[in-house]
């Protein structure tokens, strides 16, 4: 699942259909997920999908019901159009997602009895790229938005989590790039 309904405040404009490394930044993410998925969702904000998705990856679209709900929302409509039994998630503006580094997060969500996967960054838990168990996702989701709580975040916390651990994920991507998320026009030229 790649989250792509954020309203891109900090960029500007439309980040995701910015131009990274010769192709729009949404697609990276799109991409990378394919390798390792039998489907990508793609989670938008309501109304016509404004962006091309790439080719070649069976991708399905999702819809956040209400905008501005935020990243929890938005995974809680991708879990509900989900047809497997866990959700590779990531943001559309993560360009770098390493495949080894998802590889071992999907062995790792096989493995474990957990309802989440989450990778150690220093001595906390990053919230994305992450693997969430969709029953147990929907259902912890849906009573955290109903709390008004909206972050991603408050869901690995209220989840069994796997957290792997920094060195284990970090030999599998030396340079850290798996965590890259374009947040400003500047960081487009990383």
């Amino acid at each position: 699942m790649v989250l792509a309904g954020g309203r891109s405040t900090r960029f500007g404009r439309d980040k995701l259909a910015e131009t990274y490394r010769g192709i729009p930044l949404l697609h990276h993410a799109v991409l990378r997920l394919g390798e390792v998925c039998s489907e990508v969702v793609v989670v938008t904000s309501p109304g016509p999908l404004e962006r091309p998705l790439p080719i070649g990856v069976d991708v399905r679209i999702a819809r956040d019901p209400v905008e501005h709900e935020g990243p929890l929302a938005g995974l809680h409509a991708g879990l509900l159009a989900a047809r497997n039994d866990a959700a590779l998630v990531a943001a559309g503006d993560m360009p770098e997602l390493q495949t080894p580094v998802l590889i071992e997060m999907l062995k790792v969500a096989e493995e474990a009895d957990a309802d989440a996967v989450a990778l150690a960054d220093g001595d906390r838990t990053r919230p994305l790229p992450c693997i969430v168990r969709t029953t147990q996702g929907i259902d912890v989701s849906h009573a955290l938005l109903h709390d008004g709580r909206r972050a991603l975040r408050d869901l690995l916390d209220a989840l069994r989590t796997a957290v792997i651990d920094e060195e284990t994920w970090v030999a599998l991507d030396p340079g850290r790039r798996t965590l890259l998320d374009i947040d400003e026009p500047h960081d487009l030229a990383e």
